[in-house]
């Protein structure tokens, strides 16, 4: 059925909220998900409060527009569906999409994103999803720190037990 153009306004704004609002933005390429894998995304998605939502590809190219991207350089083939959201954590959308594409058999890809105000290609948004979460770069930091002294202690024990 034919969307009116009040429907296609709300869809329109509702895409440039997420495009400027959203720390991070992904554009999705699916083919082929049956439904039970597209609700255990959606489900998967929702835990860490990463919205996601299929649009139509001129109503995207018009948002874009409208925010002053070029959306020439971005490749919006097949189905293609937004991922956006995740609180602070900038990089959790299009971890959660990549992790997904990999669970499913690459039958959803990343065709890019917004990041930080900038549209990206599809292979800086993998660059993305590759970085740890926040929480677990925390955890390599203290890590780092902690590791001189760790080392220093055993060295401390081996010489004290070498004097025995």
């Amino acid at each position: 059925m034919a969307k009116t153009k009040a429907e296609k306004k709300v869809i329109i704004d509702k895409l440039e909220d997420a495009f400027k609002n959203a720390t991070s933005t992904v554009f999705v390429h699916f083919n082929g998900l049956a439904v039970s894998d597209e609700s255990a995304i959606r489900r998967d998605f929702r835990k860490d409060d990463v919205k996601y939502f299929v649009a139509k590809k001129t109503l995207i190219r018009r948002a874009l527009e409208s925010l002053g991207h070029k959306h020439e350089e971005l490749p919006l083939d097949g189905e293609v569906a937004v991922a956006y959201g995740g609180g602070d954590d900038a990089t959790v959308a299009a971890r959660l999409v990549h992790a997904a594409g990999e669970k499913l058999a690459n039958k959803i890809s990343i065709l890019g994103g917004i990041f930080e105000g900038k549209l990206v290609d599809s292979v800086q948004m993998k660059e993305i999803a590759t970085i740890p979460s926040l929480q677990v770069l925390r955890g390599m930091f203290a890590q780092v720190i902690n590791s001189p002294r760790q080392r220093f202690a055993v060295v401390l024990s081996e010489v004290a037990k070498s004097k025995n």
